[in-house]
């Protein structure tokens, strides 16, 4: 196997060969951070090698004991951050691990991205570097605490050495070494001594009790940067003689040029040159105005008998119908048809979830330079291992050839994370049929990221109950209908088990409550539909149906929604626990103000547990206004609490937006969203107060930025259910209109 299979296979991931340090003439190209270059460099692993005899080495004054940091004899401490920073604080969280085991001042503290490198900075959850599912933060906890803790160490021995002192004796505060007979030193002017010092084989680690930054205050890292603009995205970046290039793209799904004129594409001021290319007609123009003209003039003959021409409402009834037969078997448990028989009221409901796009506010681009035997990319990579896997396929490079740049993204909520890294892909197939050694930037238009698939899945639910004598549930199928994420990419061996894809089912098949017959089923389907991971995957759709069906359960049984869910998570306390938190905070049981409506869910998603309740009105066409939102999440230990938080912020506005209006719908296989204007997103003055409550942890960081999204919608609907008496099975939920019941 070679690197460039990586896009369809991961096996045998760590016998591929690393691509070397780009070579300064080459790093000149981007003018942005490379990496670790300038340190030495240590293989990765959890807890960090030991070097060889020799030590750390020091490079112009320059202290890097392993691939995660650098001390600089300025005194700055640059932290090298392996996961791309698209919003969610990653940066931030990882220079929070290294600045607390390192004793760092926040003031020292820069960032910058890791290079593509599968060995080094692999992601533990993956095997690949990439970044998703909430894994940033939990699977570099005791990496990037070690990194930071191995050269305090070697800090320490640095000092004691030069002082001729016990290293038991040394104190570190706040980037300063110390001794008590009042000689000290800052970091920088250590580095160069404590390089030459042996690698520490396990560095002790603080004691929780000693954190200075780690669950309590770190100021975000990104946040100058992004205040001042002096931050780069890709498409901020500008370079000597760069080119913009768009695509003309099929208007369905699996359609291919059968022919093209672009003569009036080419006849547009700045238009340099117009070409095929597989995902379309490419334009490349001089600026950006003439590139997207140029693709908005140029006439393409589409190809379309293998394109995918059925519309929302066809899928729906294809789906629902399968709704009607059993399918793969996720989890089944006790004897579900003597349960149904015995019970004394059955409630069921199908629940239908649209198309979704992720709408990051920086559509996909990327800047690639070509020359025929090298290459530079620029991107706010996410899958580097991917993309740079699929750039040498593509340009037919070693590894070693192309250097590829991650910068700063503008969101993704998973669009970024993509398993054949077709926006890389396309960028280097432009660049490789233009021929000439010119950056190329290809951008997105917003109506290419709508209407370019890669969508959160359609899918359908059926729920059937039984509730005994006492209102108990003893019975619980539910049955899921919707294409797999997992199939036909490189994750699909991690992803898919006998037939069931885990991103289908997740939230569903791992129900908390204690109910003693129980099945979980699945009807995979296939479409000509491109699809996507959006932001909590797939508890996006079973949090709604299984959250709103226990409300519709205990409104039948005539229990509190807290009691009733209460009294079936005995063996679940850290659900309980957000639930219990989230419900005092927001005075659950005390009266709701006249024309108010109160709603609760729980769901665990990314080994988090988030509790909602929702206060919500109605204006007066009979639509939704969410006033409030108190939220409580269990993340183990938070290593940010304030990042927490605005994760957990972010996560509810994001999912109230999809909830109350998100909706790709398809006539006859085209998409009729193409901006903002038909695929309408939650404006500001919508987004309700937010109050966001963290259980003390001491166990291990979990995730945070994907929990917060799909535990809202529930608990909105959940409150039109105690105040309208409606049930909302089908989002988005302003597709109709609802009236109090009092």
């Amino acid at each position: 196997m070679t690197y460039t299979d990586l896009p369809n296979k991961l096996t045998g991931i760590f016998a591929m060969p690393v691509p070397k340090p780009p070579d300064e003439s080459r790093r000149s190209f981007l003018k942005i951070s490379g990496g670790v270059g300038a340190g030495l460099v240590l293989g990765l692993a959890a807890p960090l090698p030991k070097l060889g005899p020799t030590g750390a080495q020091a490079t112009s004054g320059a202290l890097a004991p392993n691939p995660f940091l650098r001390v600089a004899a300025d005194n700055t401490v640059t932290v090298i951050i392996k996961h791309l920073d698209k919003g969610q604080g990653a940066a931030t969280g990882l220079a929070t691990l290294v600045a607390e085991e390192l004793d760092a001042d926040h003031a020292q503290i820069k960032t910058e991205f890791a290079p593509a490198d599968p060995i080094k900075y692999k992601n533990f959850a993956f095997g690949v570097q990439g970044v998703g599912g909430s894994t940033g933060l939990a699977n570099s906890y005791e990496q990037y605490r070690t990194a930071g803790a191995t050269a305090r160490a070697m800090l320490i021995a640095a000092a004691a050495r030069t002082w001729n002192v016990k290293a038991d004796d040394i104190t570190v505060k706040a980037g300063v070494v110390s001794h008590s007979s009042g000689k000290s030193a800052t970091f920088g002017e250590l580095a160069n001594k404590a390089a030459g010092e042996s690698v520490p084989d396990k560095p002790t680690l603080k004691d929780p009790k000693d954190f200075v930054f780690i669950g309590k205050s770190f100021p975000r890292v990104d946040s100058p940067a992004k205040v001042n603009g002096t931050a780069l995205y890709t498409i901020d970046h500008q370079f000597d003689g760069m080119l913009i290039a768009t695509i003309a793209r099929p208007p369905m799904f699996g359609a291919k040029v059968k022919s093209f004129d672009a003569s009036a594409a080419e006849s547009i001021k700045g238009v340099v040159k117009v070409l095929p290319v597989p995902q379309g007609i490419a334009i490349l123009a001089t600026n950006t105005w003439a590139a997207i003209k140029a693709q908005r003039a140029i006439k393409v003959d589409w190809e379309k008998s293998g394109a995918e021409t059925r519309g929302s409402a066809e899928l729906v009834a294809e789906y629902k119908a399968l709704l009607d037969s059993p399918g793969t078997k996720a989890r089944e448990e006790g004897n579900l048809e003597d349960a149904f028989k015995a019970a004394v009221k059955i409630v069921e409901a199908d629940f239908e979830f649209p198309y979704l796009a992720h709408a990051p506010m920086e559509p996909m681009d990327c800047v690639v330079r070509y020359d025929g035997s090298s290459a530079d990319i620029c991107t706010g990579s996410q899958m580097q291992t991917l993309d740079h896997a699929t750039a040498c396929k593509v340009l037919g490079l070693k590894p070693e050839a192309v250097n590829l740049h991650t910068v700063w993204a503008g969101g993704s909520f998973g669009r970024r994370a993509i398993a054949d890294s077709h926006y890389v892909r396309e960028a280097c197939d432009i660049a490789k049929a233009y021929g000439k050694a010119v950056p190329i930037k290809v951008i997105w238009t917003r109506e290419d990221d709508i209407k370019g698939g890669w969508y959160r899945p359609l899918y359908v639910h059926r729920i059937k109950a039984g509730l005994d004598k006492d209102g108990t549930i003893v019975a619980w199928l539910h049955r899921i209908v919707g294409q797999s994420i997992g199939a036909g990419t490189p994750f699909e061996a991690l992803l898919v088990k006998d037939g069931i894809d885990s991103t289908s089912v997740e939230g569903a098949n791992n129900l908390p409550y204690a109910i003693a017959n129980i099945r979980v089923d699945l009807h995979t389907t296939k479409g000509g539909v491109p699809v996507l991971w959006w932001r909590s995957v797939g508890s996006t759709h079973t949090a709604h149906a299984t959250e709103h069906m226990i409300d519709m359960l205990a409104k039948e049984a005539g229990k509190d929604p807290v009691a009733f869910r209460l009294a079936m998570l005995k063996d679940k306390p850290r659900h309980a626990g957000v639930l219990k938190l989230a419900a005092e905070k927001a005075g659950w049981g005390q009266p709701v103000k006249p024309g108010k409506f109160r709603g609760v869910a729980v769901h665990e998603s990314f080994a988090s547990f988030v509790a909602n309740v929702a206060d919500v009105s109605l204006r007066d066409d009979g639509s939704v206004k969410v006033e409030r939102v108190v939220c409580a999440i269990d993340c183990g230990l938070a290593v940010n609490p304030d990042v927490v938080a605005a994760q957990m912020e972010g996560g509810i506005g994001y999912g109230l937006g999809a909830g109350l209006k998100g909706a790709i719908t398809l006539a006859g296989g085209e998409v009729e969203q193409g901006n903002f204007d038909g695929y309408d997103v939650l404006r500001i003055s919508e987004m309700p107060r937010v109050e966001v409550h963290i259980v003390p942890s001491a166990e291990p960081p979990t995730g945070v930025g994907e929990p917060g999204t799909p535990v809202v919608t529930p608990a909105v609907a959940n409150a039109l259910l105690s105040g309208t008496g409606v049930r909302t099975t089908v989002l988005p939920m302003n597709k109709q209109r609802y009236k109090s019941q009092s």
